[in-house]
């Protein structure tokens, strides 16, 4: 909370993206990106933390400034307004602008594709299905009303027929983007993310356990999503692996992706609410990835660089763009799960 308050002092009205693990200084965004939403929650997290009334409305006027995305052709709308107001509690105005977006990304969903698209707001194509465009997703189209609820469990079922393979198909086990083609009316694997990216996993992770907690739509819902958490643990070696991954599995001596594991810890907190027969060992795993990320990859008060940076995050490796660096969402899933442990934050709920 700390590292949130020199931030917000140095970013002002812009938003944080990746700062630079020498000196602690800021790449920031003037609108945020696909990322806003990760700067809002903290603020949140902040004012949920202090309970000062100043520190609630530095939140509310963050979020206020992710509006101009209510209407952009952007799947990740779900990243953005999804945690960029579930840490506001009862707050009107973020729970409006919340509805808004969920609105908006009703009318933007594709029922024969089955899914919201990629969107091309961020440039490149358009008919894309990423594991990156369902957290976040899922429990925001949910809020829009019964024919949300059916979008947001096609979007998600959808997904998970797409990027994870079945055993005994022949399919790789984990494609994180694919991109359709009207003209075959097929599905493509994208070579951009990589198979092997362990950020992708954890968001696909992290969509699974969100959506076990929440009533699933289907007579297959609860099965699928058991079979696609079991999946992706063994698999993804979520609890025998290293506790940060590499940020791409396929090359285990390249940069780490601290912020892979934040999200995935996240996650098996979640796994671990919903009572299933692991839930010890998920919470267990959970506090383990924790630990070593606090004591390993946090930044202390040396007087070196600010304290509080979560280090080591890989933004893109391919692109060799901020590998070893803090990054906002990193950041944010850190102090979600450290909230939920002491008690300050539902993880149910955000």
């Amino acid at each position: 909370m700390g590292r949130v308050a020199v931030t917000a002092a140095e970013v002002g009205p812009r938003f944080p993206l990746y700062a630079d693990p020498a000196d602690g200084r800021w790449t920031t965004t003037g609108r945020g990106s696909w990322a806003g939403g990760f700067w809002a929650g903290l603020l949140w997290l902040r004012a949920r933390y202090t309970g000062a009334e100043s520190d609630r409305r530095a939140a509310a006027a963050c979020t206020a400034r992710l509006e101009a995305w209510a209407g952009a052709d952007t799947a990740t709308r779900g990243l953005i307004f999804w945690y960029g107001t579930a840490a506001a509690g009862d707050d009107a105005e973020a729970a409006a602008l919340r509805a808004r977006a969920a609105r908006a990304c009703l009318s933007a969903c594709d029922p024969e594709l089955g899914i919201l698209p990629w969107g091309d707001a961020l440039g490149g194509p358009r008919l894309l299905a990423r594991v990156d465009a369902v957290p976040g997703t899922v429990p925001l189209l949910a809020g829009a009303g019964p024919d949300g609820a059916a979008a947001a469990a096609a979007h998600l079922h959808r997904h998970l027929d797409l990027c994870l393979g079945r055993p005994g198909t022949g399919t790789p086990w984990f494609r994180p983007a694919l991109g359709f083609e009207p003209a075959t009316g097929r599905w493509q694997p994208c070579a951009d993310p990589p198979p092997g990216w362990s950020r992708g996993q954890a968001w696909l992770l992290l969509a699974v356990a969100d959506a076990m907690l929440r009533p699933a739509a289907g007579a297959d819902g609860p099965a699928r999503l058991a079979e696609a958490a079991t999946l992706l643990l063994t698999r993804g070696e979520v609890l025998t692996g290293p506790p940060v991954p590499p940020a791409d599995t396929a090359h285990p001596g390249g940069p780490a992706d601290t912020s892979a594991a934040a999200i995935t810890a996240v996650a098996l907190l979640k796994l671990a609410r919903t009572q299933g027969p692991r839930a010890e060992q998920y919470a267990l795993r959970a506090e383990e990835i924790l630990d070593r990320l606090t004591r390993s990859h946090l930044t202390g008060d040396d007087g070196a660089r600010p304290p509080g940076m979560l280090l080591d995050g890989c933004y893109d490796a391919a692109k060799v763009l901020a590998v070893r660096h803090e990054l906002v969402w990193g950041d944010f899933f850190l102090a979600l799960a450290l909230s939920a442990l002491h008690g300050v934050t539902d993880i149910t709920r955000v």
